[in-house]
Formats: structure tokens, sequence, C-alpha cells
């Protein structure tokens, strides 16, 4: 029985000797699947790190791209905008030599206020002749009746009378300037804007088209509609509360398709110009005086003379007031503009204060029964401090007899973002209602009418879009769109 009893208990050891190393080794077995599936896990989240971090230094890499090709363009920018402020300064440091008489050793001498508030009004109608000849003054900018002028850089030959300009053209041009205008009276006012917006149109659409034609509307598409607009002159913020606006919408109404885009963006285009105040103010008692102001060179002259003759198509009866007294072939050529258009024009001598012959004017038109005075101001020099006092000065003597009821800028739109600092610049002197854009014809970059808009907050009153009288329009905020967001055949 011992001997049995021995064999089993021996038996029972080896059996649980043999179940504990069944054991450890499952154990082991079991720490090494641990250890090994943990080393994956380690393994796959340092794999995933990895291309995080090649992913954010990608990121990194673009975003640092952008900010270069920002910076380099601003450069460029900066570069071309201060030697532009530099040909325009010598330009008006050209004009503010004093100016020789031919034959006369001396300067021809400019009165005082004082004396020139004392010498009266003169009203200058058809037929009336310049008092002296002043001469020409090395770049008169808007002082030709043909905007183009503007642009060679020249100086112009001084104009005469109206009847003279008519016979300076000739008799071809005169043709085809008719054929033109009976053109556009048949065609209609959109289709003369779109002609006009021309280049502003393709250096838009061109780009436009191309980013649409994948059809696919990623990050990479919104990037690239980003550096369209900002390249067109709408400015970084406004472009990018556009571009929001576009791409929420199109959420929103689940549509991926470029027709739905086009139209989502001339909405949203029309939406941002719209800003209310359209449309001229006049008074209701005595008559309304209009301020044009504005830098040399951006068309000032001429428009006022668009003007006159548009409110004359309305029915009013308008006078002029030569306030730019700075230059001597200023006050010729508005009245030579008057002429044409069949205005008086109120002048004084060279050098006359000028709030004394808006003064003079504004009395005119009260004798005379006249609804509207558009008081022409000088453009030299906006950035000191005397001109904005005697635009300060003009308004106070103004509204002594008659109501300010619009003080318009004119602005060049081939200047760009330059156009905005002159609107600030004018409106730290008078609180400027509405902008005048001129030559928008001639500018590839339409998208300064955004910019002006929702930077300032003035609304755009008209807009130029050629060199004919009738080329001045009533801005509306559709209709531009629809005419600069059009297919380009």
């Amino acid at each position: 029985m011992n001997g049995e009893d021995g064999k089993e208990q021996m038996s029972e050891g080896k059996e649980a000797k043999k179940r504990e190393k069944e054991e450890m080794k499952a154990r082991a077995r079991e720490e090494k699947a641990r250890f090994k599936e943990a080393d994956e896990e380690d393994g796959k989240a340092r794999m995933s790190e990895g291309k995080e971090a090649k992913k954010r230094e990608k990121e990194e890499m673009k975003a640092r791209a952008r900010e270069e090709k920002a910076r380099l363009k601003a450069e460029r920018k900066a570069e071309k905008e201060r030697r532009k402020q530099e040909k325009l300064q010598a330009l008006e440091e050209l004009q503010e030599l004093p100016e020789i008489a031919e034959g006369e050793g001396e300067a021809l001498a400019c009165p005082s206020p004082v004396e020139a508030a004392g010498t009266g009004d003169e009203v200058a109608g058809p037929g009336v002749e310049p008092e002296a000849d002043f001469g020409a003054l090395g770049d008169l900018g808007d002082l030709v009746p043909k905007e183009a002028a503007e642009d060679r850089g020249g100086a112009p030959e001084r104009p005469q009378t109206a009847g003279a300009l008519e016979e300076a053209q000739p008799a071809e041009e005169q043709a085809r300037a008719g054929e033109t205008r009976d053109v556009e009276e048949r065609e209609g006012w959109l289709p003369r804007l779109r002609r006009g917006l021309s280049k502003s149109r393709v250096s838009l659409m061109g780009p436009l088209a191309k980013a649409l034609a994948a059809r696919r509307f990623d990050d990479a598409f919104w990037e690239e509609v980003e550096d369209i607009l900002v390249g067109a002159d709408v400015g970084m913020e406004m472009t990018m509360v556009m571009v929001d606006r576009v791409k929420e919408r199109m959420a929103g109404e689940k549509v991926k398709d470029p027709e739905a885009f086009l139209d989502l963006l001339r909405e949203v285009l029309a939406e941002s110009l719209d800003v209310g105040a359209g449309g001229l103010r006049f008074s209701d008692a005595g008559p309304s005086v209009i301020m044009v102001v504005g830098v040399n060179g951006t068309g000032k002259t001429t428009t006022i003379a668009k003007l006159a003759h548009l409110l004359r198509g309305e029915g009013k009866r308008v006078i002029l007031a030569a306030g730019d007294t700075f230059r001597a072939a200023g006050i010729e050529q508005l009245e030579v503009w008057g002429e044409r258009v069949g205005v008086h024009t109120v002048k004084h001598r060279q050098g006359a204060d000028a709030a004394a012959v808006v003064h003079d004017a504004v009395e005119s038109a009260r004798a005379r029964g006249v609804d509207v005075v558009i008081a022409d101001t000088a453009g030299r020099l906006h950035t000191k401090v005397n001109l904005m006092e005697e635009l300060r000065k003009i308004k106070r003597v103004a509204e002594r007899n008659a109501e300010v009821t619009e003080t318009l800028l004119v602005i060049d739109a081939t200047t760009g973002q330059n156009g905005l600092i002159q609107a600030r610049q004018f409106g730290e002197a008078v609180e400027v209602t509405g902008v005048v854009l001129t030559k928008l014809d001639g500018t590839a970059k339409g998208g300064i009418v955004v910019a002006i808009v929702n930077e300032l907050g003035i609304p755009i009153k008209f807009i130029g879009v050629g060199e004919g009288l009738d080329d001045l329009h009533a801005f509306d905020p559709r209709e531009f769109a629809q005419a600069l967001i059009s297919p380009l055949s």
C-alpha cells in the first residue's frame, strides 16, 4: 500500500509540475502577444504621428509660400505706387512754378482773397472769350475735353471755344463718334456698361473660367478664387467675406456647378455694393450746391460737364462755379465745357479766393432761379493742409445762402488702391456723400468699386465708362455685377 501511495503522489507531483509549466508557457505567450500588440500600436502611433508631422510641415510650407507671395506682391505694388507718387509730385511741383507771360519779365500777379472777394462775379456764357491767355501748365490732367489726353502725359493745347473743339476733330472721327452714339442708344445702357468693363471682365472671368473648368469646389479652388478677387483690387478683407458668403450659400442650396457659383458670386457682389443713398439729393428751398472734389488727372472737370449735361436732360437749370483758381487753364477749361453743354460759368481771376467764386455763383443762381450750382474745386496737393482748409471754407460760405446737398469725390479707377487713400484724405476735410468713379473702361481692376464702398462706407453715385457727354451714368449695384460677372463670349 505504501508503495502504491508513493507512486500515486509522485504521479500527482509530475502532473502538477506539468500544469505549472504549461501555465507559465501560456502566460509567457500572452505576455509576448501583449508586448507584440503594444509594439504594433506604438509603431502605428509613431507612423501616424510622422504622417501628421509631415502634413503639418507641408501646410506650414504652403502658408509660408502664400505669405511670401503676398509679401512680394505687396512690395511690387508699393514700389509701383511710390514711383507713381513721385511722378505726381514732380508734376505738381512743375504746376506750382510761377507762370511767365510771354514778353514779360515777371510772373502774373494773383490777388489776395480780400481783393478777389470784391471783384464781383463774371458770368460766362456762349461766345464769351477768356480774359487772358495764361498758356499751358505742363500736364493739365483732367483739363482736356477728351479724358484720353490725361493718359498721354503731355501738355495739351489750351482750349479756345466750343466751336474750335468741334473743328479740331476730323470729319471721319466725328462721323464715327456719331455712329457709335447711335449704336449705344439702340443697345441700351447694360451692353454699353458690359463693353466698358471689358478689361475688368476679362481679367476676372478668364482666371475664374480656368478655375471652374475642373468642377471641383475644394480648398485649392477657393484659394484660387481669393487670389483672383484680391488681384482685381477687391481687397483682402472683403474678398474673404465674399468667398465665405458664396461657400455658405452653395452649401445651403446644395449646388456644385459653375453656373450656380457665378450666380451666387454675382448676387453677393451686388449685395456688397448696395449701401443705399443712391441718386442725388436736392434742396426743396433755393439752389442746391454740389461740390466736386478730387485730385488733378481724375477727370474732374469733364465729370462736372457730364453731370451738368445729365441734370439738364432731367430738366434742371444748372450753373457752374470755377472754384479751381490755382490753375490758369482750369478756369478756361470749365468755361469751354460750360459752353459745350449750354450752361453759364461764374468765374474770377486766377488766384482768387475759391470761396468767393462759389459765393457769387450761389448769388447768381438765386437771382436767375437756377436749381443747381456745380462747384469745381482745386485738385492739387491733396495731402496739404491748406487745400483741405479751403474745401471746408467753400462749404461754410456756400451754406450761408444755399444748401450743399452733395459733395462728390471723383476717383480715377485706374489708380486702384490709391483711390482709397484719396477718399480717406478728402473725407477728413469734408463729408463726402458719394463717389464718381471715372475711367472704368481703362482699368482691369474693377474690384476697386467694392473696396471703396465697403472699406469707407461711401456709395458710388456715378460711373464713367467712356469719353462722351452721355458716358456718365447713375451707379446700379445689380447692373454692375451683371455686367462684370458675365461670359466672355
